[in-house]
Formats: structure tokens, sequence, C-alpha cells
């Protein structure tokens, strides 16, 4: 069993930034794709963002693009999610999402594990 668990959420205006972090612990294994996804009142669930196990592979939504940055410490098994520029729209509750193996981007939207969530309110 693998255990996520995020921080770093909150309150901001737009144009400010926020830095979300997520630790995994338990069977990851040696191979732990990570990610984020983010899902706001009235909306589906949508992929965020996306690292690789090796950190080498990275997909970001359209909407996220040139603003936002994952990134990963596998030493630490935390993944980051540096967001910049933030605007109203990105107003969401964000999970922290892992699945074993060595997953494509794609793949990925089937996530196996899943943290608790870490609310971003943007105001204008």
């Amino acid at each position: 069993q693998v255990q996520l668990v995020e921080s770093g959420g909150g309150l901001v205006q737009a144009g400010d930034s926020l830095r979300l972090s997520c630790a995994a612990s338990g069977r990851t294994g040696s191979g732990f794709a990570m990610g984020w996804f983010r899902q706001a009142p009235g909306k589906e669930r949508e992929l965020v963002a996306f690292i690789s196990v090796s950190g080498g592979s990275t997909y970001y939504a359209d909407s996220v693009k040139g603003r936002f940055t994952i990134s990963r410490d596998n030493a630490r098994n935390t993944v980051y999610l540096q967001m910049n520029s933030l605007k109203p729209e990105d107003t969401a509750a964000y999970y922290c999402a892992g699945r074993a193996g060595w997953p494509t981007a794609s793949e990925f939207k089937a996530a196996d594990y899943w943290g608790q969530g870490t609310q971003v309110t943007v105001s204008s």
C-alpha cells in the first residue's frame, strides 16, 4: 500500500505563486510515477501535470503550460508542483496521484493511489 500526503495549498491573489508538495510512503517499489490532478466544483477531474519515474518525461495540461512546473526528488519520494502566475480559473482541489510502474501520461490518468487533496483558491 502507498500513502500520499499533500501540503502547500491556500488562498492567494491572481498573479501569485504557490508550491504544492506530495510525499509518498509505503510500497512504492522501483518505479512509481507521480502527478497532480485538480477538480473544480461542477467540473470533471483533470490531469494537470505528470512526471515519469526518472523525471525525464513530463506532461502539462494546456491550461497550465508555461506557468506550472512539476518536479520530483526520488531520494525523498516527493513530487512538487510549482504554480506561478495563478489565475482565478486555477481554483480547485488539487490531488496528488501515483501509479506503480512506468506509465505514460495517458496511462497515468488511471492512477492507482490518491492523496486527500489540498485546496487552492485564487482571488481576482
